[in-house]
């Protein structure tokens, strides 16, 4: 196991993947980079993403540099990451294409300012591999469609999510995700997430707004 750095320098990069979807290629260019740049080690991140630390800001920049990426991630608040399992084509369990329909919640919303980071959880089935419980946005499979859930947390204060939708098709998510990230950016407080939002919320504000914004 190789050693971790002791002199502090903890500066990450995160050039993906998305969606934890990765290629020999891909693995290749950042097998080099770390070789060139002496990376102490790698890590695969909680969001499905690669970390590359042990290193200085400049050091970053030029491995941004590297990977066809000048400045690295620039982005406003908002979608931090979009996490989903294997899905339909790859899982034996797989309900749902859940890598198909992370895309699509990706080119639709990716970009979208939001009062603090939103996390989206999208599983292909109901085992919730992808803990879409506790996910801002949650999402998963069922042989009847796809049931979305809205303000779950899993971190110091961990929230379960309230159910918002079920038997929905991709464009149907699609539409109700935007009116629940409407009513969000409406709604909450600087920096406040989702799960706090909620928590202050009674459900029925929330579904009254879904009902008038149809």
């Amino acid at each position: 196991m190789t050693a971790l750095p002791t002199d502090h320098k903890t500066y990450n990069v995160l050039p993906g993947p998305k969606m934890g979807l990765i290629t020999p290629d891909y693995l290749e260019e950042i097998a080099a980079a770390a070789r060139r740049h002496a990376i102490p080690f790698l890590k695969i991140t909680g969001a499905q993403r690669l970390a590359i630390a042990g290193h200085s800001p400049e050091t970053a920049a030029e491995i941004w540099r590297e990977l066809g990426q000048p400045t690295g991630p620039q982005k406003p608040v908002g979608i931090h990451y979009i996490q989903a399992c294997p899905g339909l084509a790859w899982c034996k369990y797989g309900r749902q294409d859940s890598l198909t329909l992370g895309r699509k919640i990706e080119e639709s919303f990716m970009t979208l300012p939001l009062p603090a980071k939103t996390k989206v959880g999208i599983s292909g089935c109901q085992f919730n591999c992808c803990e879409s419980y506790l996910r801002d946005i949650g999402i998963f499979g069922t042989t009847k469609g796809w049931s979305l859930v809205f303000g779950g947390n899993g971190g110091g204060a961990p929230r379960i999510g309230d159910m918002i939708g079920e038997k929905l098709n991709d464009e149907e998510v699609l539409k109700l995700l935007n009116r629940c990230l409407a009513f969000y950016k409406e709604k909450a407080r600087k920096m406040e997430r989702s799960g706090r939002l909620m928590r202050r919320t009674p459900l029925v504000e929330l579904q009254n707004y879904l009902q008038t914004a149809e």
